[in-house]
């Protein structure tokens, strides 16, 4: 039996998008480590796509500050991130500690 996840706490549409696609260009850099790949042909797709990521959470940054958003409420897109598993989506991005001998 799967756990039930929290709720998402409630968002903005463009607070929705900045988390989505944020995610997203961690996902791709977690890709693109050369830490943890294998391959380069994933590596490289990877960063091709990084770029329209990017502008992606780009324009949901712009959209933000042009409904007035002013401020980023990091306590609530922070409880967003971990009921998306962004824990461990952004663990994929660091260095990984030495391998035990």
């Amino acid at each position: 039996m799967v756990p039930e996840l929290p709720p998402l706490p409630a968002l903005t549409r463009a607070e929705g998008e900045l988390v989505d696609a944020y995610l997203e260009v961690v996902d791709l850099l977690g890709k693109i480590n050369p830490s943890r790949g294998t391959h380069t042909y994933g590596a490289l797709r990877a960063a091709q796509a990084l770029v329209g990521r990017a502008e992606a959470l780009r324009e949901a940054l712009t959209l933000m500050h042009a409904r007035g958003e002013s401020e980023v409420h990091a306590d609530t897109l922070a409880r967003a991130l971990r009921v998306l598993d962004g824990d461990r989506r952004t663990g994929r991005v660091t260095v990984p500690g030495p391998r035990a001998s």
